[in-house]
């Protein structure tokens, strides 16, 4: 069971490969378009990832072939990547959740009283409570 905490490229690319077999290119374009631009990987960190992902039995090779000359390798989630990618979005959908709450718990704390005081307003699990301060 994968247990670590996951950075963008492992977390997309783990989430690309769940809908197939890919070349790294693709892989590259995929992510770009998943996060509506605001995950974009150099071929560098891509195949850095990649090497990694195979190493950990998260990925493996799924062949190859030419296109232009160009070999092209593909790769494919294992089951072990596919659990570790439902892992990792169980925790962002979780600590999501916990933002959410939060945040409407500061909402309606700044509904009381007219004055917006937060005497008797406990902080969400895990969040200090920061009083505003005005300079």
């Amino acid at each position: 069971e994968y247990s670590g905490l996951m950075r963008d490229a492992t977390y997309y690319t783990l989430a690309v490969l769940l809908d197939g077999p890919s070349h790294g290119y693709a892989v590259l374009q995929r992510v770009k378009e998943m996060t509506g631009g605001k995950v974009s990987l150099t071929t560098g960190t891509l195949y850095g990832t990649i090497d990694r992902l195979v190493d950990e039995g998260l990925i493996r090779r799924a062949g190859s072939d030419i296109v232009r000359g160009r070999a092209r390798q593909y790769f494919e989630i294992t089951d072990k990547g596919s659990g570790a990618v439902q892992l990792e979005a169980e925790r962002l959908a979780q600590a999501a959740k916990a933002v959410q709450k939060a945040m409407r718990a500061r909402t309606e704390g700044q509904r009381v009283g007219a004055g917006g005081s937060a005497r008797g307003r406990t902080p969400a699990p895990g969040l200090p409570y920061l009083r505003p301060t005005i300079a």
